[in-house]
C-alpha cells in the first residue's frame, strides 16, 4: 500500500458542527495574523495540480494561479502544475483569478506527494446598479439582500462617486458544489486568536464594480447591513445570534468579524466592508484522514466521503485522490457519521455503498483503511496506461484527464506512467481520456473507452495534437508501433473494416461485424498485419476488443484491444493496442 501522499479536489473537508458560546475558551489577547500563523508549522516546498472549471464544471482557460511566490496560468483543459511552491507544512493557500470572474481560491492541508486542487469560479453577473450618494438595496431570489447607505470607495480609498454595478452570490450549505465554490476552507481565527472549525448557516459574496470596472467597496467608517436566508432544514437548529466572519483574501481564512442575529427565516447583520461573509458556528478542531480501498486492497479514487454530525442534513463532502486519500478538518470530541457515496453516479439506493460510525477524536488522526465492499450494482476499474511524446519517448511532464459526464480526474504522469481507480454502474461504463505534453505543448485528442473489471488497460496514448487520428499497439515489451498515415475506415451493414498503412512500420487491418459497441471476442473482431501476423477465431489467443464508440461518417471509431496469442513457432505475446479513427463512410 502506499503512504499517505496527497489529498483529492477537496483536500480539506470541513464538517458541520453545532452552534459554540463565541465566548468559550481561549485567550483574550485578540486576532494577531504573526502569531496565528504559528499554528501553521514550518514552511516547505511542495507540488500542485488542480483545475478550474466555471459553475457547469467546463475548464477555464488563462486563470492566473497564485501559490506563495511562484505563478502559473491554467491551459485549455483548465489544468495548472505548480511544483516546489513555498507554503506551510500545514497551510497553503492558492488564488485563482481572471477578468469576467470573482477571485476564486482554495485552502488546504498540503502533504509531500502531488496536492490535487479543484476551484470552481462564479461569473461576475450584477444584478443592479446604484447610485453613490443614496439609499439603496439589492435582492436576489432566495431574500438574501444587501442595504447600502450610499457612501464607496475604490480599492486605493478615494471617494467615489457615480454608478455602482452589484453582484450579490447567495452559497448555501445544501449547494452540492459548496466545496468548490467556497473561498479557503472552512478555517478560521476566532476574536481570541484560536483555530477553528466552522459550520456555515450560508454565506454571500458582494462584489461592486465603478463604472470603469474598477473595484469598490464601502467607504471606511461606513457600514452595510446584509440579510442571509436560512436553509430550511437549519432553520430549527439556528440560533438566535451567530458570529459573522470574513474570508480575508490576503491570508486565506476566515476572521471572526460581528455578530447576526436571527429575524424569522434570515440572519441579520452589520458589515464594514466586502469579500465574502459568513454566518458560522464553530468549535475546536483535528485533522483526519481517511483511506478508501476495495476488498483486494485497491485504493478507490473519486469516491465521495460525506461526514454528518450532530444530525445535520447535509453531509460536508470530500472525493478520495488517485491513491483513495481525503483530508481535512473536523470537529474535536464529536461522533460523526461517514458514508461513502459511489463517485458521482447513483448506483445503489441514495447512492450510499458504505456507513458507519467515527470519533469522537481528541487528536489528530489517521483511520485505518476503510474497506468498501462492492456489490453487483457498484464496480472498481482500475484505469492505467502510459503517455507517450510524439517522438515516441515517456511524457515526463504532463498529465492524464478522466472525463465522465463533465466530472474530471487528473492523474500526474509518472515517466510516462498513469493510473486511475473508479467506481462504476454496470450499465454506465463510458468515459474518456485526454493526455497532455507540458513539455512541448501537444496533446491527444479526447478518446472515448469503457471500464472493464478489475483493471482496463488503455495500452499507450500519444500526445500529438496534429494527429487526429491514429492506430498503436505493442507487442510484448517492443517499442508502441504508431499508425498515422493511409488510414481508412468503412463500413457495409453491420461490417466494418479499418486499415492503416506505414512505408516503414508496415500495416494492420482491424475488421469485425458488428458496429454496435460491446466487448467482444475474435469470433467477431479480428486483427491482420506484419508483424502482428493474423490474429482470429482459427487461432489461439484471449485477446478481447472493447468497441468504445461507433460514430456516424465523419465522427470517430474509437476501440481498445489487449489479450495473448499465439504465433507462428507456437511462442506466446501479449498485444495492447488503440484505435482511434474517423469514419470514411
Amino acid at each position: 500500500m502506499k503512504k499517505i501522499q496527497n489529498l483529492l479536489w477537496l483536500l480539506v473537508v470541513a464538517i458541520t458542527v453545532t452552534s459554540c458560546n463565541p465566548d468559550e475558551g481561549g485567550s483574550s489577547s485578540g486576532p494577531d495574523d504573526n502569531t496565528f500563523t504559528q499554528n501553521f508549522g514550518a514552511t516547505a516546498n511542495r507540488d500542485f495540480i488542480g483545475q478550474v472549471v466555471d459553475a457547469d464544471n467546463n475548464p477555464i482557460q488563462g486563470v492566473t494561479i497564485k501559490i506563495g511566490s511562484s505563478t502559473t496560468q491554467t491551459d485549455v483543459n483548465g489544468v495548472f502544475i505548480l511544483n516546489n511552491a513555498s507554503v506551510y507544512q500545514k497551510f497553503a493557500y492558492i488564488t485563482a483569478k481572471k477578468s469576467g470572474y470573482i477571485d476564486g481560491s482554495r485552502s488546504l492541508v498540503p502533504t509531500s506527494g502531488k496536492n490535487n486542487v479543484k476551484i470552481m469560479l462564479i461569473p461576475f453577473a450584477a444584478q443592479a446598479t446604484v447610485q453613490s450618494g443614496e439609499e439603496s438595496e439589492v435582492s436576489i431570489y432566495s431574500g438574501t439582500k444587501v442595504k447600502f447607505d450610499g457612501a464607496f470607495q475604490d480599492e486605493n480609498g478615494n471617494d467615489y462617486s457615480g454608478a455602482v454595478q452589484v453582484a450579490l452570490f447567495h452559497l448555501t450549505p445544501s449547494d452540492t458544489n459548496i466545496s468548490s465554490l467556497m473561498p479557503g476552507m472552512l478555517y478560521a481565527q476566532t476574536e481570541n486568536n484560536q483555530e477553528a472549525i466552522l459550520e456555515t448557516f450560508g454565506m454571500i459574496n458582494v462584489e461592486l464594480r465603478g463604472s470603469g470596472g474598477q473595484k469598490l467597496n464601502i467607504k471606511s467608517g461606513h457600514t452595510a447591513e446584509i440579510t442571509v436566508r436560512i436553509d430550511d432544514s437549519q432553520l430549527a437548529t439556528a440560533p438566535s445570534t451567530i458570529p459573522l466572519w470574513h474570508f480575508d483574501e490576503a491570508k486565506g481564512y476566515w476572521k471572526q468579524d460581528g455578530v447576526a442575529t436571527k429575524i424569522g427565516n434570515k440572519y441579520v447583520g452589520e458589515v464594514s466592508h466586502f469579500s465574502w461573509w459568513n454566518c458560522d458556528a464553530f468549535a475546536q478542531m483535528v485533522r483526519l484522514t481517511v483511506t478508501i480501498v476495495d476488498s483486494n486492497g485497491n485504493e478507490i479514487s473519486n469516491a465521495g466521503v460525506g461526514l454528518i454530525a450532530n444530525g445535520n442534513t447535509y453531509p460536508v463532502m470530500g472525493y478520495t485522490n488517485t491513491e483513495g486519500q481525503v483530508s481535512g478538518l473536523i470537529p474535536a470530541n464529536q461522533t460523526l457519521v461517514l458514508n461513502v457515496y459511489a463517485s458521482y453516479y447513483t448506483c445503489d439506493a441514495d447512492n450510499i455503498i458504505y456507513t458507519t460510525t467515527i470519533g469522537p477524536f481528541s487528536s489528530d488522526t489517521v483511520l485505518p483503511n476503510i474497506v468498501v465492499n462492492l456489490t453487483s450494482n457498484t464496480l472498481s476499474s482500475t484505469v492505467q496506461g502510459n503517455l507517450l511524446k510524439c517522438n515516441g519517448s515517456n511524457v515526463t511532464n504532463g498529465y492524464v484527464i478522466l472525463n465522465r459526464y463533465g466530472n474530471y480526474s487528473v492523474s500526474p504522469v509518472t515517466n510516462g506512467a498513469f493510473s486511475f481507480s473508479e467506481l462504476y454502474c454496470p450499465d454506465d461504463t463510458e468515459f474518456t481520456l485526454k493526455g497532455v505534453d507540458l513539455e512541448n505543448f501537444q496533446q491527444t485528442d479526447s478518446i472515448s473507452y469503457n471500464f472493464v473489471v478489475p483493471i482496463t488497460n488503455v495500452g499507450n496514448l500519444q500526445a500529438c495534437n496534429s494527429i487526429d487520428e491514429f492506430i498503436s499497439y505493442q507487442i510484448d515489451n517492443d517499442p508502441t508501433v504508431f499508425l498515422v498515415d493511409n488510414i481508412n475506415a468503412t463500413t457495409q451493414s453491420n461490417y466494418f473494416s479499418i486499415n492503416a498503412y506505414n512505408a516503414v512500420q508496415g500495416g494492420l487491418a482491424v475488421f469485425g461485424s458488428t458496429i454496435t459497441p460491446g466487448t467482444y471476442d475474435t469470433s467477431v473482431i479480428q486483427i491482420e498485419g506484419s508483424p502482428v501476423g493474423f490474429i482470429g477465431a482459427s487461432t489461439t489467443n484471449t485477446v478481447q476488443f472493447h468497441l468504445n464508440q461507433f460514430g456516424a461518417v465523419g465522427e470517430y471509431i474509437d476501440m481498445t484491444f489487449s489479450g495473448t496469442y499465439q504465433g507462428p513457432n507456437n511462442e506466446t505475446h501479449t498485444i495492447t493496442g488503440v484505435v482511434h479513427v474517423i469514419r470514411d463512410n
